[in-house]
């Protein structure tokens, strides 16, 4: 009669799964089940919210894109035979688009149907940015695409470090890096609002543009995001029954009391945003993100008599 002891079944299952490498081998099993269909699905949904800015109309109902634009869409929305996305034509229709073939260097793609773009349901928005220091403006920019704002106007005022000379369009331009971002934030952000971006122009130049916008619009609103109470004003109050919004940041500083009286005089509502001081990129999209919930839910707010 065999007297050797014998190891309890489930003991036995253990072992045989998790002795000599096969616990790391079930480890990628069930990452592989698991980890990867997740990741899948978030790609699929990330696909149907982005879209693509095309650059010229399709021809015969064919579009062929090479260069950068074949690289966006293969290596990073990772494209390929049978992938449909969104695109917005250079006359703001939006298109969706069937990749046909893909042969290294381009992407021939099919339209499949065309629809015009909604309008804009809300009142434009404007940014008048004073130049900050560094690339901050950069990251403002993208931020103001993504909340949909239609115009950024960069400007030079007094306290800012930056001056004209050395951001003038040339070897120092900045103006096709700006409008590189604009692309990408739109694409990225799926933006149906077309941004806008010039170069870096004076305060006289800035006041030009205001008197513009005040020409093309019944009831425009301009608030001027300022470091120090200078009047008492709300938000809701200046964006009632507005049909274009204007917004002045300043850089690191604010401005002089020179400039905070001619804004106010060109028609600027001074506003402050609580008690915190705030970074420049910090104050640009607090006050575009103020805006537009209140212009998203103006049916919601009921003013006190």
């Amino acid at each position: 009669m065999d007297n050797r002891h014998t190891a309890p079944i489930p003991y036995m299952v253990f072992e045989t799964l998790f002795s000599r490498g096969r616990f790391r081998f079930l480890i990628k099993v069930v990452t592989f089940l698991t980890v990867f269909p997740l990741l899948y699905i978030l790609v699929l949904l990330q696909g149907n919210m982005k879209q693509f800015l095309l650059t010229v109309a399709p021809e015969h109902g064919t579009v062929i894109l090479t260069g950068n634009d074949y690289h966006y869409l293969a290596h990073v929305r990772r494209c390929r035979e049978g992938s449909i996305f969104r695109a917005i034509l250079p006359d703001h229709r939006e298109i969706r688009l069937l990749v046909q073939k893909l042969d290294g260097f381009r992407l021939i793609c099919q339209c499949l149907e065309q629809e015009t773009s909604p309008s804009q349901p809300l009142p434009p928005i404007t940014l008048f940015q004073a130049l900050p220091r560094g690339m901050k403006i950069d990251l403002i920019i993208r931020q103001a695409v993504e909340t949909g704002v239609s115009e950024i106007i960069p400007f030079i005022s007094e306290y800012c470090i930056l001056k004209q000379d050395s951001v003038r369009e040339g070897k120092n331009g900045r103006l096709d890096r700006w409008r590189r971002i604009i692309r990408e934030a739109r694409q990225q952000s799926g933006s149906n609002v077309e941004t806008e971006v010039c170069k870096v122009c004076t305060t006289e130049e800035m006041t030009a543009r205001w008197d513009a916008l005040k020409s093309r619009h019944r009831k425009p609103s301009g608030l001027l995001l300022h470091q120090a109470p200078l009047a008492e004003g709300s938000f809701h109050q200046s964006l009632e029954d507005c049909d274009a919004v204007a917004i002045i940041v300043g850089p690191e500083g604010g401005f002089s009391e020179r400039e905070a009286a001619l804004f106010m005089n060109l028609g600027f509502t001074p506003l402050i945003m609580g008690q915190s001081v705030m970074r420049v990129e910090t104050a640009s999209i607090y006050a575009i993100g103020a805006v537009k919930t209140i212009l998203l839910e103006a049916e919601k707010w009921i003013r006190k008599k």
